[in-house]
């Protein structure tokens, strides 16, 4: 099997709620510069990928965007797969003609989704425009003034905008209010900064857990007693402690109990995850996305050999802005953090730094390098994957 990179980015609606993931890929073996090399390259997406892994692995209920060359919408490619599941983003490189508009129309009228990339008002594009469903605008290529021209042109349409490239909050803010309805790009990943913010009584708390689980001589019960302090830290703690998947052999009496079950390291790494999603009231794609980087880090330093924990850690506290809204050095401030894990998280310094930079690239698919630490690109993709999968199937039902 060619080896390959498999990449999602999710896809958000006006409320920062996962509306679907595009599908991205970056293979060794294709140019995608070359038509039918691109052709392949979706060709493999669909079998390697979506076929063999599972698109409710991938992405779980939600939709798949995956990108389609003239060659793959001439062969009728979607029809090979499931029409609920999967949107047809055509790439703005396809050259519109009759048999195009006359294939897209057919796999419209048979129930698919059709997204139109990058879009552009030219001639040739405009009867796509009777039976589309969603047009990309890529808000990077032009100023915001044209695209405001653009959206207001393109109301009188039945079909949905989606604005990608989007990088701040302030932008997405602006763009919904123009008449975007899905946003793609890093603004959900990036602190909307406010200098100065008072933080609440539970953040404050939830600091001090985070401040104390860090500590290398912790106990078990300087642990207990921060989360006393909180009754929903406690009862998403126990929630977890108490579930099926450790049977445990008694009842659980007390939150210092529970904890000398699961272990000082493990006790520790839930702590951290209920501690950072109990002090957002952030949609959950903002913490799954921070959750999947922390996992990959973990992943990647079994791969080369060095402490897991510590990639985990590295990995959770690169998102503490987003969390906070706060600029990422100012969060890290008010925690014991070692000059070496300050550094990997603001310099990626070090091997762990590294990490931290390749998982970042690779959850917004900036990949430059095919590979950290000379770990094969098929083994990359597997622990993304799996990555993916840890948050789904044991993160996700405890945060809740």
């Amino acid at each position: 099997m060619t080896d390959f990179l498999i990449g999602r980015q999710q896809i958000l609606d006006d409320k920062l709620n996962t509306f679907a993931y595009e599908i991205l890929f970056r293979g060794k073996d294709f140019d995608l510069s070359i038509q039918e090399s691109a052709a392949s390259a979706t060709n493999q997406v669909i079998t390697d990928t979506i076929l063999e892994i599972g698109l409710n692995e991938l992405v779980g209920p939600h939709l798949a965007f995956i990108n389609f060359t003239a060659q793959n919408i001439l062969e009728k490619t979607p029809l090979h797969l499931p029409k609920d599941r999967i949107v047809v983003e055509v790439l703005e490189n396809v050259k519109v003609d009759k048999q195009i508009v006359k294939n897209l129309r057919e796999l419209s009228a048979q129930g698919y989704t059709i997204a139109l990339d990058d879009f552009e008002l030219t001639p040739e594009w405009l009867p796509l425009l009777e039976f589309v469903d969603i047009i990309k605008l890529d808000i990077i290529a032009f100023s915001l003034e044209d695209t405001q021209q653009l959206i207001e042109k393109l109301k009188p349409y039945k079909l949905k905008l989606l604005a990608e490239k989007v990088e701040t909050y302030q932008e997405f803010k602006l763009l919904r209010d123009w008449g975007c309805e899905l946003f793609q790009g890093f603004f959900f990943s990036k602190p909307n900064i406010v200098e100065g913010k008072r933080l609440g009584v539970s953040q404050i708390t939830t600091l001090q857990l985070l401040a104390t689980i860090n500590k290398q001589d912790v106990t078990f019960l300087d642990v207990s007693k921060v989360i006393a302090q909180d009754i929903n830290l406690s009862y998403k703690l126990l929630r977890y402690i108490n579930s099926a998947s450790f049977a445990l052999p008694n009842k659980i009496d007390s939150l210092q109990h529970a904890a000398t079950y699961l272990g000082l390291k493990e006790i520790r790494r839930w702590a951290n995850i209920l501690a950072l999603s109990s002090m957002s009231s952030k949609p959950d794609a903002v913490l799954q996305t921070i959750l999947v980087r922390a996992k990959m880090c973990e992943l990647l330093a079994f791969e080369v050999k060095q402490d897991p924990e510590i990639y985990f850690l590295i990995g959770l506290l690169s998102g503490l802005d987003s969390i906070l809204d706060m600029p990422l050095e100012k969060s890290l401030q008010q925690l014991p953090l070692s000059d070496q894990v300050c550094e990997a998280i603001l310099q990626k310094t070090g091997s762990a730094g590294e990490a931290l930079q390749y998982a970042l690239d690779y959850e917004r698919w900036d990949v430059n390098r095919p590979t950290f630490g000379g770990i094969k690109p098929k083994r990359i993709a597997d622990i993304y994957l799996e990555s993916i999968q840890w948050w789904s199937r044991q993160v996700f039902p405890y945060i809740q």
